[in-house]
């Protein structure tokens, strides 16, 4: 005679497969989310990608914590869409982000040395922030959503403010046009910057955060002030001919 199955065996079986495939279809998603990487006060790289799980190499050449810290040079698979796995992913296509080295000598996850020539140090590390704040967990345990603003720059501690630049993508040759800049610190606060530094502009931004921009021809504006991290880029074009530019939002956050 056949063997009869108990019906809440059968079931958990059903779940444990549901379970699994469930696991895997979220491991294989790509989410899409915003990257900034500034090194050395410079602007590394500012695109928009989508990431899930990825494959990245660890370096020998990862040494910034000490020694007995260096990568292993094997490839490390970082699973689901995180902060440091889009960081992996940018750097497979984007060569100012290249050498990423990558240490997996700790239990606790991967460390990042280096990204684009720009290396840690006993006195600057790679800060991460994810939508403006600092998230205090290893890039690759923060999981990414769709529409995240992720930035990595090596800073000393404590780390400084991000700026962050808000700026119409098109304007009229001619016709300055206004500009805001916001400060966020490591707990995420926005408030406006005063003080800062735009391109284009002549003056310096007032307390609301805000000031005017001239520029003859299409340019790209950041904001700058003192040892804050340099905020997002924002190119505009600028014509005489109202239809030669595309119409954009706002650019900025």
């Amino acid at each position: 005679m056949p063997r009869l199955i108990p019906f809440r065996l059968v079931a958990a079986c059903a779940l444990a497969l549901i379970l699994v495939a469930s696991t895997a279809a979220i491991a294989a998603a790509k989410v899409p989310a915003e990257l900034r990487v500034v090194g050395g006060g410079k602007q590394l790289v500012e695109e928009t990608l989508k990431t899930g799980t990825v494959s990245v190499p660890t370096s020998h050449k990862a040494t910034c914590f000490g020694k007995g810290t260096a990568g292993s040079g094997k490839a490390a698979t970082i699973k689901g869409a995180t902060a440091l796995g889009l960081l992996g992913q940018a750097a497979k296509t984007a060569g100012s982000l290249q050498p990423l080295l990558l240490t997996d000598a700790f239990d606790f996850g991967l460390g990042i040395c280096g990204v684009g020539g720009y290396k840690a140090t006993s006195k600057l590390s790679w800060y991460l922030k994810v939508n403006h704040k600092n998230p205090e967990l290893g890039g690759d345990a923060v999981k990414l959503k769709a529409g995240d603003e992720v930035l990595w720059a090596l800073e000393p501690y404590p780390y400084p403010n991000e700026l962050s630049l808000v700026a119409p993508t098109s304007a009229t040759a001619g016709t300055p046009f206004d500009v805001r800049v916001f400060s966020d610190n490591d707990k995420g606060k926005h408030k406006p910057a005063a003080g800062a530094t735009v391109t284009g502009a002549a003056n310096p931004t007032d307390a609301q955060g805000r000031t005017t921009v001239s520029v003859d021809g299409s340019a790209t504006l950041v904001a700058t002030h003192g040892k804050d991290i340099p905020s997002n880029q924002i190119p505009v074009c600028v014509s005489t001919l109202p239809d030669k530019c595309p119409v954009g939002p706002v650019g900025g956050t």
